[in-house]
């Protein structure tokens, strides 16, 4: 048979080898890989079934998300960023349908790493079970014979079940530094194996509250070497994460979603910041070195610290603030005066706020 011409491209020889061992392994020529076998229709349908669009509930559903994005929620203190990560958590736990009552949700597991050690267990049983009586009560409405005719029993007995079901999709892991953080992305493989073995589910959230926790404590140590040579400090400490959570992505497609705390920038000193710092500053008074003014709070102020290896990482940005000087909304459900938050897409920009409050089972816009 005659030789099959050699195919050299820019790779070189190693490329041009790689691509003839591929032809002669198909059995045809080298480029036989590049005929179409499935046209754009058949495509879409495809990546639409294995990657299919996540509805997040509000202020979170305005832009679409799917596996693979990594979605990182920004603001202050008190604006609501871990009210945003349980009402997604609920919603991902739930399932769809359950006895006849619709629920919308996906059914799947979630990994909730807990940074900050303020997880509020009783705050996520909270939310759930306000979901699901509100969705139980729109399909079984309640009348005066509640009581008698055995109707709450059985929604204690449908609720009981339900969220004890709901619960064991929720796996929470608690990390007191960074090396626990590592660690336990290392180990989100194994996790998602185990809950897939046991439930039939792996985790479908992964869920980090919040990604700047340990800042401070990781900035003040000394940088060390690792036994391979390679220094350990923030930085590197934020390529590591970063590289553990995109192997697992290229395992498991699932959609990540972190809280960030901003660093303003002013009413903050670090250590470079109080190196170039002037005699006005050093003659205010000691508290407004310590503490962040509420005024850059509400303007939103801050600067970026995390490094340039988290900040390509992420795919979506969302900005939180909390409108403390404004006057709150009255909820007549709740029956008090709510703070008002907004919630403003930065990636990608959608030129538009939209404000909430927080209530009982979770969060409500305004209108």
């Amino acid at each position: 048979p005659a030789e099959r011409p050699k195919i050299r491209w820019k790779g070189g020889e190693e490329s041009s080898r790689t691509l003839a061992m591929a032809g002669e392994a198909g059995g045809g020529r080298p480029r036989d890989w590049l005929s179409m076998d499935e046209t754009a229709a058949a495509f879409l349908s495809r990546s639409l079934s294995t990657r299919p669009p996540i509805l997040l509930p509000p202020p979170l559903h305005r832009a679409p998300l799917r596996p693979g994005n990594v979605v990182e929620i920004a603001g202050p203190s008190g604006s609501g960023k871990s009210q945003l990560l349980l009402m997604s958590a609920v919603q991902c736990i739930l399932p769809k349908e359950w006895e006849g009552v619709y629920f919308g949700g996906l059914g799947k597991a979630v990994m909730y790493i807990d940074l900050d050690c303020r997880f509020d267990v009783l705050r996520l049983a909270q939310i759930l079970r306000k979901r699901i009586a509100a969705c139980y009560g729109s399909v079984h409405p309640t009348n005066e014979n509640f009581v008698t005719d055995g109707s709450k029993d059985k929604f204690h007995s449908f609720e009981s079940t339900l969220f004890s079901d709901c619960m064991k999709r929720f796996l929470y892991v608690r990390c007191y530094n960074s090396s626990e953080l590592v660690a336990a992305l290392k180990s989100l493989k194994s996790q998602s194996e185990a809950r897939s073995e046991v439930f039939g589910i792996g985790v479908y959230f992964l869920m980090l509250d919040s990604i700047g926790a340990f800042y401070w404590i990781d900035r003040a140590l000394q940088p060390t070497r690792e036994s391979k040579g390679k220094t350990l400090s923030f930085q590197s400490i934020t390529e590591t994460v970063v590289q553990e959570i995109h192997k697992f992505l290229q395992l498991q497609p699932i959609l990540v979603l972190v809280t960030k705390a901003p660093i303003y920038g002013e009413g903050i000193t670090t250590s470079n910041d109080f190196q170039r710092g002037s005699l006005k500053h050093m003659s205010e008074d000691s508290t407004a070195l310590r503490y962040p003014k509420r005024e850059e709070e509400r303007n939103g102020s801050c600067r970026e610290y995390m490094p340039s290896a988290w900040q390509t990482f992420v795919t979506h940005r969302i900005k939180l603030q909390d409108l403390a000087q404004e006057a709150g909304f009255f909820s007549e459900q709740e029956n008090e005066m709510l703070s008002v938050h907004t919630c403003e897409w930065v990636q990608p920009s959608l030129n538009s706020k939209e404000k909430f409050y927080i209530k009982d089972d979770g969060v409500g816009l305004i209108q």
